[in-house]
């Protein structure tokens, strides 16, 4: 989630994707169809979702990143706080100035984690029981640092946890709350022409850890090794404007990733190429995150620069990327 200089906030970004290939050329059937809002959410209450991850049921759980909450929003539209994360009297958050909660994943026992960022010593990875209830630290995160984007590997008990602001992913053991930084380098850092954004979403998919650089535009593939090291980083896709959080919505390596400044949701090809499949026609107001769930695609917006709208959206996914 990048921030520029804010008002009470800042602009974060999206990620895009491209099309192609993906599709048969038999099927005219779209990537998403039947987009609509389904919730709507206020912006002078610090409403700005930053991530979301889907439940069974219809129901998807959300960050606010500036409320510092994760709620849930029920099939039937409704909105409930799980849980607010401590506030801070001074925070010292690099390059945003404000106490944020970003990233979110949700193990399979329903037990949430959330990145929390403040410049103090609450900045990490914090633990929100199943149905929620009052939030606990589990793994302490450098104060210097924006953890944002978060990604459980519960097959191996770790999170993995992308810092913009120090260029590097953090690997967390779910046990003990163990950090550890896993992988660094050029390629995951910011620029300081720019936002001074750099590795931001984040995923787990197919033996390796994806992440994008918001300020560099990428799409990278990090290989997780043997003994659970990081290999060298491979650019999948470029030129991705304003990248922020992606996801993967079937077992190949297509990706749908939101592009914050454009507001765009776009397809991306493993060659690179990629086609906008949602825009602000549909109600998109700088998207941030998405989740599947079956064919159900949810997006949510954060309005951070446009300053209108912050709302989740559902589409439906096409038969010939559905997950099953």
């Amino acid at each position: 989630m990048p921030r520029f200089p804010r008002r009470a906030v800042a602009a974060p970004v999206a990620v895009a994707i491209g099309l192609l290939a993906a599709v048969p050329a038999a099927s005219d059937e779209p990537v998403l169809s039947r987009p609509h809002t389904v919730a709507h959410f206020d912006l002078a209450q610090g409403q700005t979702p930053e991530s979301v991850v889907a439940e069974r049921g219809g129901a998807v759980d959300v960050s606010f990143a500036f409320a510092r909450q994760v709620v849930k929003v029920t099939r039937e539209r409704r909105v409930r706080v799980l849980a607010t994360l401590p506030a801070e009297d001074n925070p010292r958050t690099p390059l945003v100035n404000s106490a944020v909660t970003h990233g979110l994943a949700r193990a399979h026992d329903g037990t949430l984690y959330v990145t929390y960022a403040t410049g103090t010593g609450r900045t990490g990875v914090w633990r929100i029981p199943a149905g929620g209830g009052a939030p606990e630290q589990i793994a302490r995160l450098p104060a210097d640092g924006l953890p944002d984007g978060l990604a459980l590997d519960e097959e191996h008990g770790v999170l993995y946890a992308a810092d913009p602001a120090l260029g590097t992913v953090w690997r967390i053991r779910q046990a003990d709350g163990t950090a550890t930084a896993w992988a660094t380098g050029t390629e995951l850092t910011g620029l300081p022409s720019a936002t001074g954004f750099g590795v931001n979403g984040i995923k787990v998919h197919q033996g390796a850890v994806w992440v994008t650089n918001t300020d560099r535009a990428t799409l990278l593939r990090i290989p997780v090794g043997a003994d659970g090291s990081a290999g060298a980083a491979e650019t999948r896709a470029t030129g991705l404007t304003g990248v922020d959080d992606f996801v993967f919505p079937g077992h190949s390596d297509l990706v749908l990733a939101a592009l914050n400044p454009s507001n765009e949701v776009a397809l991306v090809n493993p060659d690179g190429t990629r086609t906008s499949v949602l825009t602000v026609q549909e109600g998109l107001s700088n998207p941030t995150s998405l989740a599947v769930r079956g064919r159900d695609v949810f997006v949510v917006s954060a309005a951070y620069s446009t300053q209108r709208d912050p709302n989740l959206l559902k589409a439906r996914l096409g038969t010939h990327f559905s997950r099953g």
